[in-house]
């Protein structure tokens, strides 16, 4: 299938890439969305509708950035996208994106768990109390460290 993206252009995804969020996501129109990678190994995708052209919310693995993160989802939720054992799902945050390292933001409160098997997805409230919408998504040292490595490395425009 074609996707029309005012952020990417055309471009082209397979069928079975599709992911259907029955009851949409929080905020947002459409309820039927890819996930959009630069390349396999990027820390960040692209949660990008397939009807809404000007909709794309960058999301990540929270536990790329938050190794103890805790996801504790609602029974009546993990009911509804079919999920048997936690190792059926895949779990994203939203991240909120910034000019300055600082200030980038992960909604680690409400994750988006994907059903891998049916392709189903559901945003959820954690059940694990604690976490924020605007959570730090670097700690110190991590942003000094990404702060080093970008002050080293040529900025450039890549393609999906």
């Amino acid at each position: 299938m074609y996707i029309d993206s005012t952020r990417f252009g055309r471009f082209e995804v397979e069928d079975d890439l599709l992911l259907t969020f029955p009851d949409g996501l929080i905020g947002l129109p459409g309820n039927r969305y890819v996930l959009v990678a630069q390349s396999e190994t990027a820390p960040f995708y692209w949660l990008h509708s397939v009807d809404h052209a000007q909709v794309a919310l960058p999301v990540t693995n929270p536990w790329l950035f938050t190794s103890d993160y805790e996801v504790r989802m609602p029974d009546e939720d993990a009911r509804r996208l079919g999920l048997a054992t936690p190792e059926d799902a895949d779990i994203y945050c939203v991240v909120r994106a910034s000019s300055t390292l600082e200030d980038c933001t992960v909604n680690l409160a409400g994750p988006i768990v994907i059903q891998r098997a049916k392709r189903l997805g559901r945003q959820i409230i954690n059940d694990v109390g604690g976490y924020s919408v605007r959570h730090c998504l670097f700690s110190e040292v991590e942003l000094s460290d990404a702060k080093a490595e970008a002050a080293r490395m040529p900025v450039q425009a890549a393609a999906v």
